[in-house]
């Protein structure tokens, strides 16, 4: 049993707790526009094609028959396709570096800056790279699971998460399409809308919060099938119940990246060192 510590005090990096102050009639019309508005141009937009995207698969018949594509060619001509690749992670970023001015501009005064106020920084660079491989191994074993189950199940398409032209710069541009997943999932439906959801909402669990959070990432994942939709939310879950513990977004971007990577370069090894492309006929 512990002694001489107040169970009721967090952590020194947990998540700032949202101000008790309630926001006046304009502030909190400004946040809700700032919600709408960011979301409606990153996750939430993707979120609601997804659904769609579902729904179309679904009248066309049984998802185990489909395959689903994350990344794929733009142009047969490769200087095209390399630029293509590169712009569409540069300005798929812009909506993570529009909610960060977000916080920035709209902070009060002392308030930390956003990077450190949402842990996105390299102050604990040994514990965030720790609980990300410890996390990329976690949700990695689970994803692998799911996707088996789900395909067992006929409700995921085959997955395939990058068809892009083999070239030298294959490799880089999938890397950086990995690092643009991590950072605008984590810093969007993490940190910045965990934020201004205990700002609009302080007397809201911050738990409720956590899977709103959770539902919305694994909506935009939906056009994979159900099963990466499930897959996805339980993935929330876990990265926002350890955002509320520790206050860090590094460590998820750190395990997101890492997941993408992998599935983007090296997703039949994988199958098959596990198994489980023998298991799902590959």
């Amino acid at each position: 049993m512990l002694t001489g510590v107040d169970r009721r005090t967090p952590p020194p990096d947990a998540a700032p707790a949202a101000p008790t102050a309630p926001l006046d009639a304009g502030t909190r019309r400004l946040l809700i526009i700032e919600l709408v508005l960011v979301l409606a141009l990153s996750l939430g937009r993707s979120a609601v094609y997804a659904v769609l995207e579902l729904a179309e698969r679904l009248s066309r018949g049984p998802l185990g028959e489909q395959t689903a594509t994350v990344q794929t060619s733009q142009s047969r001509l490769e200087i095209f396709d390399a630029a293509y690749q590169v712009l569409d992670s540069v300005f798929a970023l812009a909506p993570a570096a529009l909610a960060l001015f977000l916080l920035h501009l709209h902070r009060a005064g002392g308030s930390p800056h956003p990077f450190r106020r949402l842990g996105l920084d390299l102050r604990r660079p040994g514990r965030d790279i720790a609980v990300g491989l410890g996390l990329f191994g976690l949700i990695g074993a689970g994803t692998l699971l799911v996707y088996l189950a789900g395909r067992s199940l006929g409700i995921t398409a085959e997955l395939v998460p990058a068809d892009v032209a083999a070239h030298w710069w294959t490799p880089a541009v999938l890397l950086l399409a990995a690092l643009r997943h991590g950072l605008v999932e984590e810093i969007i439906m993490v940190g910045w809308f965990l934020d201004r959801c205990r700002r609009l909402a302080p007397r809201t669990s911050p738990w409720v919060l956590v899977v709103l959070s959770a539902v919305i990432r694994g909506a935009y994942h939906l056009y994979q099938g159900i099963g990466p939709g499930i897959g996805n939310l339980l993935m929330g879950l876990i990265f926002g119940a350890l955002y509320l513990r520790t206050g860090r977004v590094m460590p998820l971007v750190i395990a997101h990246v890492l997941l993408d990577a992998v599935a983007f370069l090296a997703f039949p090894l994988v199958l098959q060192a596990t198994g489980l492309g023998a298991l799902l006929g590959g």
